[in-house]
């Protein structure tokens, strides 16, 4: 392993709210690194080649994954989620969900493509058009990956919605038409004034909260499609009115994470520059530091993506 991100998941993991029945766990799924060692007959990847994985798992035989919805599968785990992950200094992995980097991309590249294939997905489920516009509620690593992907689908305008001064200011920076705080205006009729009253035709929920779930559906038009994406405690209801639901013919789509070709296009996407996350890494640490690491990302917002790098001997402030 040379570099694996710190995610969101890890931190409701180290907390025990998610994922609790199978510690001890060595988590860590959003990584990159050098094949040490193959298996017998493995063909088609070598010891030396720089490489990430698809971290999703499936029976390969049952009802969903012969329709090609390996999420959907009984028998459906992840690395680093599920079984053992990538905050160490080796993980396996399925031969056959390794995809190699293109020469150049840097291992904190490759620890991305991870995250980035998720928002693919997502993306590929909402079906984003040209000219639409589309609010994000939460300004993370992952809502702002949000707002780039609606940018290079053509959407117009590409609205974001954070508390935290910081990561306003770095979606700013990455081009998104507006950023609205939410601590000092009313999200859902600053979206419907900026939309004409409307509401926007895409909402996309990276929070995970109740009340922002709330919010997504108040802000969206009629018509319009609500992403489901922040994950919830298990035990998490919304409201919804019905009413508006039919009478507004509205839509809302699903999506937990990117598989089959989301990772491909991440990588495609990277490679050739359509989507540069650089102001979105703030440090590498060293794998010691890995439980310092999580602390620091759970208490300092300002933090966006943290990277754990077994090689390194101390930290490194990274600018963007």
């Amino acid at each position: 392993v040379k570099a694996c991100g710190i995610c969101g998941t890890d931190l409701s993991i180290y907390t025990g709210k998610y994922s609790a029945e199978y510690l001890p766990l060595i988590p860590g799924h959003e990584f990159s690194g050098v094949i040490e060692r193959v298996g017998e007959g493995v063909e088609g990847i070598e010891p030396g080649e720089h490489v990430t994985a698809d971290i999703n798992m499936s029976c390969g035989r049952c009802f969903y994954c012969k329709r090609g919805r390996k999420l959907m599968c009984p028998e459906f785990t992840q690395l680093g989620i599920h079984t053992n992950g990538a905050f160490a200094e080796y993980v396996k992995a399925p031969a056959e969900q390794v995809h190699k980097l293109p020469e150049g991309l840097s291992f904190e590249y490759g620890a991305f493509v991870e995250p980035f294939s998720c928002a693919i997905h997502a993306s590929k489920a909402s079906q984003i058009t040209i000219g639409s516009s589309v609010a994000i509620i939460g300004a993370g690593a992952l809502g702002i990956l949000h707002s780039q992907i609606a940018r290079y689908r053509g959407a117009a305008p590409v609205i974001i919605i954070e508390k935290n001064q910081r990561r306003l200011a770095i979606a700013r920076r990455m081009g998104v038409d507006f950023a609205i705080n939410a601590d000092e205006v009313d999200p859902v009729q600053e979206v419907k004034r900026i939309t004409e009253g409307r509401g926007a035709d895409y909402v996309i929920e990276a929070v995970g909260l109740p009340q922002t779930y709330e919010q997504a559906i108040e802000m969206s038009r009629p018509g319009g499609t609500i992403a489901a994406f922040g994950i919830t405690t298990p035990d998490a209801t919304i409201r919804v009115k019905p009413f508006d639901f039919v009478l507004g013919e509205r839509t809302m789509t699903g999506s937990c994470a990117g598989v089959g070709n989301d990772w491909s296009d991440a990588i495609a996407l990277l490679q050739y520059g359509r989507i540069k996350p650089d102001p979105l890494f703030s440090l590498r640490v060293p794998l010691e530091e890995l439980e310092d690491a999580i602390k620091e990302s759970m208490e300092n917002k300002d933090l966006m993506k943290v990277f754990v790098c077994p090689e390194i001997g101390e930290r490194e402030v990274l600018d963007g």
